[in-house]
């Protein structure tokens, strides 16, 4: 078969929250998909893992379910996307050794402090230039990112780290399991801030970088290009072993790709477990400052913003197990649209694991403000949904800076995106052009099968965009201006007020 219709890719997108696998044609139509949640392990010292044979063991059961929905015979290609800045240690087959850190866990902090904390701007000058220049961006203080996982691994779990011969992204671990062979890109690669992104077709570790971060050079996995071919699917799997299996990428790239977003300034916006603002630029760049940075991007000499909130959708999830347990989300976003623009003057900052961008500050939390006794449940609810819309505006502002361009319109995807009420507030908050991609919790697998498509030829990249349509558009509604612009303003301010409690409340020696 040579038509892109009728050749279909497995899609794994491996989630915070939930792993999805879907069977996509390979231009981005969806032929079947479904979802399994997941449970992270919160613990002390900023623990937070996940058990990363329950993700393989959840794709292979899911991949059985969706191959009684197609011929197996069709499947010609694999690719997988999903979080980063994550670090999975296996051994030389690819079986976990240990709990795999997802891009939440800080357990290494105090080693990643020592390679690369100091007085400008909380970073040491010679070393952060050096990491600026080459990667973009630096390591994480917090020990949010794969050199604070892998430091955390040889200093603190010395078994684990003997029995590891690789440290994977999800990414790039779940290529291994289908294929057998270990390898990663420049692309999957990023958070680790090991790779001289300024030269995207060297295919090796800077060691210059691998010095300063103090990680084990040995056990960081073979670079290939962006886009290649890892290998085929082997045997037991249940699928052709003629299937490719196309290097994984992070969500932001398949981001771009699911949502069409991938001409230059074209950007989209995720509310998913975390956000983000994202659009392909033609130019390397950091604002260290605000944690935006453009990261090797999808085709040669063009990068993508890069920046993070650590939470968005988990913030409504949070306040309906929380305050309304087992209350459907259409009825608690009912709740919400029941309750004024503004919700009665309450304020909610959706910081709940701390933040990345627009300030680095793990030790951020969340909360209502300004709740007096006439506050309802539908004013706590549209509350969370705006604080949501807040955070993203306060991020949008510092990506126009990024890319010194008005950013208009926004292509919108995730779960989070499903609700009218929430688009509109996105619109109504950020004075933008909101553009609801059709099927908007898919974007991930979609976007994987589009670039598994890209890949193997079977899509130029011009096409893509007219590949993805967009279900419905939201306008800012004029009416709501005032009263949003007057609440964004005490919004902005709020974490400068906060920030010195924050850390005497929550700071970690």
């Amino acid at each position: 078969m040579s038509d892109a219709r009728e050749r279909l890719c497995v899609a794994v997108d491996q989630g915070t929250t939930d792993v999805k696998v879907g069977l996509v044609t390979l231009d981005g139509e969806i032929a079947w998909s479904d979802h399994v949640g997941l449970v992270t392990d919160f613990g002390p010292n900023g623990q937070a893992t996940q058990d990363a044979s329950v993700w393989w063991d959840n794709v292979r059961t899911l991949l059985a379910e969706g191959l009684r929905h197609v011929d197996s015979a069709d499947v010609a290609a694999v690719c997988c996307t999903g979080m980063w800045s994550s670090t999975v240690p296996v051994d030389a087959n690819g079986m976990p050794v240990g709990p795999a850190s997802t891009w939440l866990d800080t357990q290494g902090r105090a080693h990643s402090r020592r390679v690369i904390a100091g007085p400008v701007a909380g970073f040491k000058p010679t070393a952060a230039v050096r990491w600026l220049r080459k990667t973009g961006a630096a390591p994480s203080t917090s020990g949010a990112d794969p050199i604070g996982h892998m430091l955390h691994l040889r200093h603190d779990r010395p078994e684990v780290h003997r029995a590891s011969r690789w440290y994977l992204e999800p990414v790039d671990y779940l290529s291994m399991r289908f294929t057998g062979v270990a390898a990663a890109s420049h692309a999957s690669m990023t958070g680790a801030w090991l790779t001289d992104n300024r030269h995207l077709d060297v295919l090796r570790y800077d060691d210059e970088l691998v010095r300063l971060s103090g990680v084990d050079p040995s056990k960081l996995p073979p670079l290939v290009p962006v886009g290649s071919v890892v290998g085929t699917v082997r045997d037991g799997l249940d699928l052709p072993t003629t299937a490719r299996v196309v290097t994984g990428l992070p969500d932001l790239h398949t981001a771009a790709v699911g949502a069409g977003a991938v001409e230059l300034f074209a950007t989209h916006l995720a509310i998913s477990t975390s956000s983000w603002i994202s659009c392909p630029v033609p130019f390397k760049k950091t604002d260290i400052a605000h944690q935006i940075a453009s990261l090797p991007g999808l085709r040669p000499g063009e990068y993508l913003v890069g920046n993070n909130h650590e939470t968005a959708g988990r913030c409504l999830q949070w306040f309906r197990d929380a305050l309304l347990p087992g209350m459907p989300f259409d009825e608690v976003t009912a709740l919400a649209a029941a309750a004024p623009a503004g919700s009665g003057n309450v304020v909610f900052t959706p910081w709940l694991v701390g933040e990345r961008s627009p300030v680095d500050d793990r030790n951020a939390r969340a909360g209502f403000h300004n709740v007096s006794i006439d506050v309802t449940q539908g004013h706590l609810a549209r509350a969370v949904m705006e604080g949501v819309a807040f955070n993203a505006r306060w991020l949008h502002e510092y990506v126009e800076r990024f890319c010194k361009r008005r950013l208009d319109p926004i292509r919108i995807f995730g779960g989070g995106a499903v609700s009218d009420l929430w688009c509109q507030i996105h619109a109504d908050v950020m004075d933008r052009t909101i553009e609801r991609v059709d099927d908007p919790r898919n974007c991930g697998i979609r976007g994987a099968a589009l670039f598994a498509g890209l890949s193997l030829g079977a899509v130029p990249l011009d096409e893509v965009k007219s590949r993805v349509g967009i279900e419905r558009t939201f306008t800012p509604d004029a009416s709501t201006r005032a009263t949003y612009d007057r609440l964004y303003a005490e919004f902005s301010q709020l974490h400068k007020q906060q920030r010195k409690m924050f850390r005497r409340l929550n700071a970690r020696p």
